[in-house]
């Protein structure tokens, strides 16, 4: 007997019918002999219809209060889960997130998992119930809910796997497993039998949005074999796992990330010092910067540029705008760009890969802004309109017997 733990998204319980192939998916691994502890997400657009009734509202309101509002969607999720198990006979129990031990400390919107306290989930499993815990979030030493983030549900269910210890942790989502690129907009694109965590914490990080990136960072520290896989068909998946046998494949994936802004600090200062006093600014309000360009000196000044994500572009630019070493500076911002990365652990033994990333771009004309680059990963900022397109011919350049 094994235990189980399976993560489901919003859109695999979006309506009643889904609702119950899950539950469906749930029961046959009960009946296999296997104890299950299932995590949920909110149904369909829920979140996205709560947030947009909040609003309605208030403009701008209080993270604590959101955390509130948005804990909601995973309880109407979780409950209904539960029915339809009852409905088809099997013992059951659904648990929030501070009823299932989750303990986060108090970024509200963001939080962090500090502790899971197993006692009601191992009681519960013991006792041979179906346990449906609500993901994405938990509760703080001030005893408010909290919510993890988007794509919160999967730190949830990995969290859950390693802290009890499971055999298997499944993400089940609407496509069939870890792809070469989006299916969605490559329709060749390749599934993947199998893959490294620090292969898929990069593609989750660069925009693949088949896993959070918070859980495979997980899976990596506590060595939590993932499986993802379609809760619409009983198709094979793709196993995130320490290691792979896959060497010739050296390329993984190629990925578009558009949740990117650009900003410019034009005439800094050109002295020693600088670069940290800016970016610790900005480490200091939570702001995640990612590609970074410098200039050369030149007039006693140089230019920074680097990339945030959207979602705190406004922050970012109030914080800049207002800070006086940056007083004689001009600053300024561009939404309009998206991110495109090619990843795979097999980089940096094969030569060359950079030069057939560019060359791809280059053969459809798409104009290359900044460059970032890492072992096992390349990155461009390019213009938002030429993203789809850049993707369809960077996936050709190294996937070529697929397209």
């Amino acid at each position: 007997m094994a235990l189980i733990v399976q993560k489901f998204g919003g859109s695999s319980v979006a309506n009643a019918e889904r609702v119950m192939n899950v539950a469906r998916i749930v029961t046959d691994t009960y009946k296999a002999g296997n104890d299950v502890i299932v995590v949920v997400s909110a149904q369909g657009d829920t979140t996205d219809d709560l947030i947009a009734k909040a609003l309605e509202i208030n403009e701008k309101p209080s993270r604590r209060e959101m955390d509130m509002l948005l804990c909601s969607g995973e309880q109407i999720s979780i409950a209904l889960l539960a029915m339809a198990i009852e409905k088809l006979g099997y013992p059951v129990v659904s648990l929030l997130g501070w009823q299932a031990g989750f303990n986060t400390n108090s970024t509200y919107g963001s939080a962090r998992i500090k502790k899971i306290r197993t006692e009601r989930l191992k009681n519960e499993v013991g006792n041979k119930k179906i346990v449906v815990v609500a993901g994405f979030q938990g509760i703080c030493k001030y005893d408010d809910m909290t919510t993890l983030g988007r794509g919160g549900s999967d730190s949830s269910a990995v969290a859950i796997a390693a802290a009890m210890h499971a055999d298997r942790c499944q993400i089940f989502t609407d496509v069939e497993g870890v792809y070469t690129a989006d299916p969605r907009k490559v329709p060749n694109a390749q599934k993947l039998k199998e893959i490294t965590y620090d292969e898929m914490l990069e593609l989750a990080t660069l925009g693949a949005q088949v896993l959070n990136n918070r859980s495979v960072e997980i899976a990596k520290k506590y060595n939590v074999e993932l499986e993802v896989l379609s809760s619409l068909t009983r198709a094979e998946g793709t196993i995130v796992k320490e290691v792979t046998d896959m060497e010739k494949m050296y390329i993984r994936g190629v990925t578009k990330d558009t949740n990117v802004t650009r900003i410019s600090v034009m005439k800094v200062p050109d002295v020693p010092g600088i670069a940290f006093k800016l970016f610790s600014k900005l480490a200091s309000k939570n702001i995640v910067v990612d590609i970074i360009l410098q200039s050369i000196g030149r007039d006693g000044t140089k230019d920074i540029t680097f990339t945030v994500s959207k979602d705190n572009t406004d922050e970012a630019m109030t914080l800049l705008e207002n800070y006086d070493l940056l007083k004689d500076s001009t600053i300024s911002c561009d939404t309009n760009v998206a991110k495109i990365s090619v990843v795979g652990a097999g980089m940096e033994s094969h030569p060359g890969c950079a030069a057939t990333m560019f060359e791809a771009l280059y053969g459809v004309d798409v104009n290359i802004q900044m460059i970032s680059t890492s072992e096992i990963k390349i990155s461009v900022l390019i213009d938002l309109k030429d993203a789809d397109r850049a993707v369809s011919a960077v996936h050709a350049a190294f996937f070529p017997e697929a397209d």
